[in-house]
């Protein structure tokens, strides 16, 4: 897909990757593009740099109604919409005594939200014989995360769903990238570093286990992809090869990253201590 002259919509827009994307996909030409987040503030900071071209939506992608009310708002802007990226999402919870709360927020976002846009717009899209939905997910939904179940959970989830829209509709005009970075320079990264335990010490692994890329960069590269229409976006080339040995061994793969866990934990208590 060429973005020049088209209708984007980006979840989670009101920073990281989203307004990264936001603004990247802006200079490439796009007519119109809708900065959605539940940050209202932030997503009119990131339309105003962006400029008339650019309408700020406040919405809650975690539940039906946002979604649709944010695509109802985006047709009624700039027309129809060529490409939805789902971008939004959020790491919540840490292990099995996650609360069902923090488990359902986390479907929500992570999950469901991607399934009610498709809902909202495949249609449409198979009518015109074109359209483009690009899913954030995660180097997690490949592999797995340290210390965050629903987070690597609904992650391998979102991934699975765009796969199954590839197929489904791949040869019926519909679209489908997955975005699967690993270390990015995002609120949710820095934040998530912070916290104490497991949860802390996997994403301060996911930072040492390759570059911590910009924004940017990861914009960058997902409009080479889209160009190309290439189904799975790997920011970070290394996850391909963790891709690998998981799927030539799995039983060895595991036992690595239980040895990686206790490692993180091993360094946990010394800091601690």
């Amino acid at each position: 897909m060429n973005l020049d002259g088209r209708h984007v919509v980006v979840t989670g827009g009101a920073s990281g990757i989203g307004r990264a994307m936001a603004q990247r996909f802006a200079a490439e030409g796009a007519r119109g593009v809708v900065v959605a987040d539940v940050d209202r503030d932030g997503a009119r900071v990131v339309a105003a740099e962006i400029g008339p071209r650019a309408l700020p939506v406040a919405c809650d992608i975690g539940t039906d109604a946002g979604t649709v009310a944010l695509i109802d708002e985006a047709e009624a802007a700039f027309g129809p919409v060529d490409l939805f990226c789902a971008n939004a999402g959020i790491g919540v919870g840490a292990d099995i005594d996650t609360t069902d709360t923090d488990w359902d927020r986390s479907f929500a976002v992570n999950v469901r939200s991607h399934i009610s846009a498709a809902r909202r717009l495949v249609p449409g899209w198979v009518a015109r014989g074109e359209g483009y939905l690009l899913v954030t997910a995660s180097a997690a939904g490949l592999l797995t995360q340290i210390g965050a179940a629903p987070y690597a959970v609904t992650k391998n989830a979102a991934v699975a769903f765009a796969e199954w829209l590839s197929v489904t509709y791949g040869d019926r005009g519909v679209r489908v990238s997955c975005l699967c970075p690993m270390g990015v320079n995002t609120p949710l990264l820095a934040d998530g570093m912070e916290l104490p335990g497991v949860a802390g010490a996997g994403l301060r692994h996911v930072a040492q286990m390759g570059a911590v890329l910009e924004p940017e960069d990861v914009a960058a590269t997902v409009v080479e992809a889209l160009e190309r229409e290439q189904f799975l976006i790997l920011p970070h080339p290394e996850v391909q090869l963790f891709v690998t040995q998981k799927a030539a061994d799995r039983d060895r793969w595991l036992a690595g990253m239980r040895g990686l866990q206790a490692q993180q934990m091993d360094m946990e208590a010394m800091i601690d201590g």
